[in-house]
């Protein structure tokens, strides 16, 4: 893969609680330098950082229910539709980690299919967090096959707030199980070009991080040798 191709996959992050808008400015001037897809943030800063973005080819993208999931559907839903209001161009939204560890496989549908459900009224990307640190291997199965039928645009690995971030293993489980029509997304602690290309391998089609601009140098550096 190309220096470019590798830099469309990244959403560029930053979704630290004392994050300010100098920081934003900075988020987007970088994702703009090096071609990232997109800006990973809260939904606070959408307005904002759409506006720094305005003009560029990166999109303005919105975490919902972040970081923990624990929230009732209805709040996830108003948050995305508030963040699609405030001109996001897609969101990642953190499913009810605790209903799947229960096995309430309808409760995740019903969840899946209202927040796809908002996401395609906007015509924007999206985008589920399973937070796979908390998952049994047949629990990342089942909820991947919801996504098989529900057809949400991406599943994704973890928050990078979990126990433990994207694992190799994850990524090509739920590209095996959530079918052809529905990509992979790795994100947590991914912080060089050789983890990044082990998630590339493994089927992930996008990659949430802040090291971004790290795993770029590294490739070009090797380009180099």
């Amino acid at each position: 893969m190309t220096i470019q191709e590798v830099a469309a996959m990244v959403d560029h992050t930053n979704l630290k609680a004392f994050a300010v808008r100098e920081d934003f400015q900075k988020l987007c001037d970088e994702a703009v330098e090096y071609g990232f897809k997109s800006v990973a943030i809260n939904t606070y800063p959408v307005a904002m950082c759409r506006e720094m973005l305005q003009g560029s080819r990166v999109l303005t993208g919105a975490a919902v229910g972040f970081p923990l999931g624990q929230m009732t559907i209805a709040s996830k839903v108003a948050e995305a539709e508030n963040a699609i209001q405030d001109g996001c161009q897609e969101f990642d939204y953190v499913m009810n980690v605790g209903k799947a560890r229960e096995h309430d496989y309808a409760y995740i549908e019903d969840e899946m299919r209202q927040m796809v459900a908002a996401g395609r009224k906007a015509g924007i990307c999206v985008k589920v967090i399973f937070e796979t640190c908390y998952l049994t291997e047949e629990e990342i199965i089942e909820v991947a096959k919801i996504a098989s039928r529900v057809k949400p645009d991406f599943v994704k690995t973890s928050t990078g707030f979990g126990t433990a971030g994207a694992k190799a293993e994850h990524v090509r489980l739920m590209k095996q199980y959530a079918g052809p029509d529905v990509q992979v997304k790795a994100a947590g602690g991914i912080r060089s070009w050789e983890q990044a290309k082990a998630m590339i391998d493994a089927g992930a089609t996008r990659l949430g991080t802040s090291a971004g601009i790290k795993i770029i140098e590294e490739m070009k550096a090797a380009a180099l040798n």
